[in-house]
Order: structure tokens, then C-alpha cells, then sequence
């Protein structure tokens, strides 16, 4: 609809001038008027105002005039309703897409709010994106959704810093916060805000420096990634165990059928009656293929490659690898 509407204003402004170059040459040689009658006559013609003739006109001059006249109507008429419709579409596709979108944001439930649409939070929606989970961007730069093709972005124009931004993303009804933006002042604003307006958020924020990491602690962030620190380790780990390091990298979220997949379960899911049980006793490897690699207390301990005989407690988590289908046959089994 948008390339049609396009395509007509294109053709309807070459029209338009075409027209008004043919009633300037045609009235400045074939009825020898200087360029200003020339120019003044094909105004008052097209425009149809009603005055007089600059000089009289003889049979080929009045012929061409009428011809002129004609085809000036239908060509204006043509090129001021396609501009028209340009303009109210244009305007109507904007709000139609901001309603729908304001609609969809209104509905979410336990979403992800991203405050940033820069490197690192491009790479964060496109994980959530491959996670399927319902998010929504913040960003005061527009002009970085133009030219993102089909893919389906929820985002909401404005300084993350507000906290009616915060509110406008539905932060009441969010399960997570990522705050991405490239200063760590914004980004430990951003977290004083939202520790304010919704005390049990889960809040993750990008840190530049090494003393933001502790303030930002401090002002509510459940977890401080630095990207600068973790790609300057990445790169010596390269060096010292590069195997060991291209097998992580393989671990994905992706759903490529060349990965291994990681997925975490909580007890809820595995333990679905309510009754701790021994990870024995859940059979999860047989069910449906994936192995426990790690386990969280409910006190947020962590135990790598737990025991069979090791019992699940209330309110804690699996960490589970296999190969994609084995991974969502995990997610159908347990409804995750």
C-alpha cells in the first residue's frame, strides 16, 4: 500500500510539472508572450481564477488553450487528491501502527522491558525474540526502527529515564527490566526509577566503568553485566582453552539444529503437585532427553552437575542442555 501510494505521488508530481512546462512554452512561442505573460498565463489558466487575457488570442491560440485547460484540470485534480492521500495515509498507517502496538504493549503480562536500542540492546531483543518472550524497547532515537524490515518490534519512543515511559511500557506488569543505554549515569537512573515503581522487578543493567558496578548495586540492579570486561576475557580464553570456549559459544537459545540448546525449569513445572521429589525420582533424562547440568537452591546457590539423590526444593530451578528437539520436547513435556 505504502510503495502504490509512492509511486502515485511520483507520477502525479511529473504530471504536474510536465503540465506547467507545456503552458509556459506553449504561450511563450506559439503565442509570442514574454516569459513573465508566459509564466502569468499559465498560472491563471490552471489555476482557473477567471482573469483576463494578456493579449488577444487567435484560433491555434485559443485551440491550444482549451486543450491546456482540459488536461490542467484532470492532471491537478489527479496530483492534489494523490497528495491528499498520501498525506492522511501516511499520517493513518503512523497512528494505526502506534494504536495497535500501544494495544499489544497493553496486554503483555510478565514482559521484558529494554531501555536502549543500541549494540548491546539489539543484541538482547534478538535473544528475547529467539526465546519468544513478549518485550518492549524504549528508545528516544526513532529513526533506528526505520529500515528493520518485517521484524515485529514493540517499542516506545521516549527517554527510558522518565518514569512515565516506565509506566507507558507497563513496568507494573513487567517481570524484567534491561537497562542497555551507553551511560552509566542514565542506565543507574533508570534503576532507581524502576526499583521505586515495582520493588520485586528483576533488573539487569549495563555498566561501562568499574566503580558504576557497586553503585549500581546499590540502587536496586539484581545483576551488572559489563560488556567491555567480558570481551576482553572472551578473547584471552580464546587463547588459553579455545575448544573449551567454541563449545560454549555453542550453547544457544537459537533454535539452530546444529546447537546445543541450555533451558532452565522451575520446580513448579518439574514438581508439579506441589511434592519435592529427588532428581532421581523426576526422571527427566528419560522423559525427554535433556540432562541437569546445574541446580539453584532457593536461597540462589548454585550446584554444577548435581547428584541424582540430590531433592528439589520449593522455589528452585533446573539448568538443563540437549539438543534443540530434545529442548522443546522438554518444553511441551513440562508446559514451559
Amino acid at each position: 500500500m505504502t510503495r502504490l501510494l509512492d509511486s502515485k505521488l511520483k507520477l502525479a508530481i511529473v504530471l504536474i510539472i510536465l503540465v506547467f512546462f507545456t503552458g509556459l512554452i506553449g504561450f511563450r512561442y506559439l503565442h509570442d508572450h514574454t516569459w513573465v505573460d508566459a509564466l502569468y498565463m499559465t498560472i491563471i489558466t490552471l489555476s482557473t481564477v477567471g482573469y483576463g487575457e494578456v493579449q488577444p488570442m487567435g484560433p491555434y491560440g485559443k485551440l491550444f488553450t482549451s486543450v491546456f485547460i482540459i488536461s490542467g484540470l484532470f492532471i491537478f485534480g489527479f496530483g492534489l487528491s494523490t497528495i491528499t492521500e498520501y498525506v492522511l495515509n501516511k499520517n493513518n498507517i503512523g497512528n494505526l501502527k502506534r494504536n495497535k502496538m500501544k494495544k499489544r504493549i497493553d496486554s503483555f503480562m510478565d514482559h521484558v522491558i529494554v531501555c536502549g536500542y543500541g549494540q548491546n540492546g539489539k543484541e538482547a531483543v534478538q535473544k528475547l525474540i529467539d526465546y519468544r518472550k513478549d518485550f518492549v524497547i524504549i528508545e528516544r532515537n526513532e529513526e533506528v526502527f526505520q529500515g528493520i524490515g518485517n521484524k515485529d518490534l514493540n517499542y516506545i519512543v521516549g527517554n527510558a529515564t522518565e518514569d512515565e515511559m516506565l509506566q507507558t511500557a507497563g513496568i507494573e506488569r513487567a517481570s524484567t527490566l534491561i537497562c542497555a543505554l551507553p551511560r552509566d549515569a542514565d542506565n543507574l537512573f533508570i534503576v532507581l526509577s524502576a526499583r521505586q515503581l515495582k520493588k520485586d522487578l528483576k533488573i539487569i543493567s549495563r555498566a561501562t566503568e568499574e566503580n558504576s558496578y557497586k553503585k549500581l548495586k546499590l540502587a536496586g540492579a539484581d545483576n551488572v553485566i559489563m560488556p567491555d570486561r567480558i570481551g576482553g576475557s572472551h578473547m584471552a580464553s580464546l587463547v588459553v582453552v579455545p575448544d573449551l570456549v567454541e563449545f560454549l559459544d555453542n550453547l544457544s537459545v537459537s533454535g539452530r539444529h546444529d546447537s546445543i540448546n541450555v533451558e532452565q525449569i522451575p520446580f513448579s513445572k518439574v514438581c508439579s503437585d506441589g511434592v519435592e521429589k529427588t532428581i532421581a525420582e523426576t526422571d527427566i533424562r528419560k522423559k525427554t532427553g535433556c540432562s541437569i547440568i546445574g541446580y539453584k537452591s532457593p536461597s540462589g546457590n548454585y550446584v554444577v552437575n548435581p547428584e541424582p539423590s540430590l531433592k528439589l526444593e520449593k522455589e528452585s530451578k533446573l539448568i538443563m542442555i540437549g539438543r534443540p528437539d530434545q529442548i522443546e520436547s522438554l518444553k511441551k513435556y513440562y508446559h514451559v
